[in-house]
């Protein structure tokens, strides 16, 4: 048995809007973490060692709650479009924290939601978006471009620009996700074709650019590893891909604009820094962007 089947809704609930909560304060954390990491684990390694860690585990939970991941249901091929979407996607990501900083990366990272909603409603159009939607849009990503603003100039393009293409490769698997249907598979299928195929892939271009596979492993390095194998690419993309097929893409994908906020946030903690005016001003902007996406 899968995740347990819910009546798909066209609002976010208090369910919905702690889980998007949780998964957004811990990637958050999470980039803080693989930027720290990078200087000790090559990139796109990194990535695949988390990968196959995060398959592992999830092959373990289809077989304890029973949920079939090899029958024959038309998602074969979809299914491999969405793992080599979401493999592009982490490579982009991991080698570009290697050429900025994480809050900078992440900004350009958490554009995903304007493609979901320019791209999506071709597909879908109940997922449409009226014009004060659009606007709870433009004020969530004014947001982060006012908290982030002081390191908005610099010679970070390089890195800038692979954070902008990892956003739009997250934004196009949404999309091919809900596009090609694949929300009628369970959740935990839906997550092994991204994280098998990704894995594959990332592993294939490791080598590729000859990475060092041997690189000494610190406590930190363990730890990271561990903490992004079972909380993030196992545990909070489960999560995310069965609110995928129970609620409006275009809404939960707004509640993104949140992580670089978080990143941001645990990036001064980690550092040291003082919380700056700016950061809780745009707080305050994001959520006021986030209940303009949400109204009934």
């Amino acid at each position: 048995m899968s995740l347990s089947t819910r009546p798909r809704k066209d609002h976010l609930d208090a369910l919905a809007v702690g889980m998007l909560l949780a998964c957004c304060m811990f990637w958050g954390f999470q980039q803080v973490m693989v930027k720290a990491t990078v200087a000790e684990l090559p990139p796109v390694f990194q990535s695949a060692v988390r990968g196959v860690g995060a398959t592992l585990l999830l092959w373990l939970w289809c077989l304890w709650r029973g949920v079939r991941l090899f029958e024959r249901d038309g998602s074969f091929w979809p299914g491999l479009l969405v793992g080599g979407l979401f493999a592009v996607e982490f490579a982009f990501l991991y080698i570009g924290l290697q050429h900025t900083t994480a809050s900078r990366l992440t900004v350009f990272l958490y554009t995903s939601p304007f493609w979901v909603a320019a791209l999506l409603p071709w597909f879908i159009p109940t997922e449409r978006l009226r014009v004060s939607q659009w606007l709870g849009l433009a004020c969530a990503f004014a947001a982060v471009v006012f908290a982030l603003r002081e390191g908005l100039g610099g010679g970070h393009a390089q890195g800038d620009l692979m954070g902008l293409a990892a956003g739009a490769l997250w934004g196009l698997t949404t999309v091919a996700i809900r596009a090609c249907n694949l929300t009628r598979i369970s959740a935990e299928k839906l997550l092994f074709y991204q994280l098998a195929v990704s894995t594959v892939v990332l592993a294939l271009l490791s080598l590729g650019m000859d990475e060092p596979w041997h690189t000494p492993w610190s406590g930190f390095a363990m730890v990271s590893v561990a903490v992004q194998t079972v909380v993030g690419a196992f545990a909070s993309y489960l999560v995310w891909m069965w609110m995928l097929g129970h609620y409006p893409a275009t809404k939960i994908s707004t509640f993104v604009f949140l992580t670089p906020l978080f990143a941001l946030l645990f990036g001064t903690l980690w550092l040291g820094e003082a919380v700056t005016l700016p950061l809780v001003l745009s707080l305050a902007l994001v959520a006021l962007g986030i209940v303009l996406v949400n109204r009934k």
